[in-house]
């Protein structure tokens, strides 16, 4: 317990520096959330036109009511998952305030985690409930009941937060390039548009090809989106839960040994064009 609060001692400030980043740039945060509700509501147009042009009142097994679901706890698992890592360790890089982070004597990754987790608070306590709150009440219309299951809901949290874990060291394994490419701003439009496609952020995994889709739900990227929001809609037995959060781990783990294998080749090549 002692070390456990020695640990919490030395990240605390970190978490502060987050929470005070995200209020200080408010109108930044606002209008980068307005973005993204407005990229959701375009989606929702989008699929009601493919459900209008369809014969059948379903498509691929989802209703129009159940791709509403899907679009919004996709957007909201999607903003709540999101890590910057790569961005921000690049741009330390460049400019060279990495040197500052890597002589303090605490974790490279840890700082940026728990910074991270600040600014995840305040856009937990800003838009989580009012967009959970919002599906709920719209499930709660089109079927005339209500739909909230408590424990499907625990282990979507779980599994959201799993998904986060593997976002963020998935970006801090892509943000060490930088180590040896110094600029990650184009590759890291490239990388964001194709984890959006493989995770089931752009289009359902059960929509594609049933082979593409068997190997693209092994893949760690499922695991950041389509898995947690599966979980939400109901639509895992909870066998398959066991499973899928089984494989999120596996995942995590992966990208924590990849992330400390690439630290140790990538610090030994640094060399930084700013100051």
């Amino acid at each position: 317990m002692s070390r456990l609060r020695r640990y919490w001692r030395t990240y605390k400030p970190f978490t502060r520096a987050g929470i005070q980043e995200q209020i200080a740039y408010r109108a930044n945060f606002i209008c980068f959330l307005i973005g993204e509700i407005m990229s959701a509501f375009i989606m929702y147009f989008v699929w009601k036109a493919v459900f209008l042009s369809s014969n059948s009142p379903t498509f691929m097994g989802f209703t129009m009511e159940d791709m509403v679901v899907y679009l919004f706890i996709t957007f909201l698992t999607g903003y709540m998952t999101y890590s910057d890592g790569a961005f921000a360790i690049g741009e330390e890089i460049i400019d060279g305030s990495i040197a500052m982070r890597m002589i303090r004597p605490c974790s490279f990754e840890s700082s940026f985690l728990f910074h991270e987790l600040g600014s995840r608070l305040i856009s937990a306590s800003m838009i989580f409930v009012p967009m959970v709150a919002g599906v709920e009440l719209y499930r709660f219309f089109v079927y005339g009941s209500l739909r909230f299951q408590p424990v499907y809901f625990l282990l979507y949290m779980i599994s959201m937060f799993i998904a986060y874990m593997i976002s963020f060291y998935f970006n801090v394994c892509y943000g060490f390039m930088a180590f040896f490419f110094k600029n990650l701003w184009g590759t890291t439009l490239i990388k964001e548009t194709l984890v959006d496609f493989l995770s089931g952020a752009t289009v359902p995994l059960a929509f594609l090809p049933t082979g593409l889709a068997a190997v693209l739900n092994i893949l760690p990227f499922a695991s950041l989106s389509y898995t947690p929001v599966m979980i939400y809609m109901g639509m895992y037995s909870y066998g398959e839960i066991a499973w899928r959060i089984g494989l999120q781990l596996f995942w995590l783990a992966v990208m924590f040994a990849v992330s400390k294998l690439i630290w140790r080749s990538a610090v030994r090549r640094l060399s930084v064009q700013g100051g």
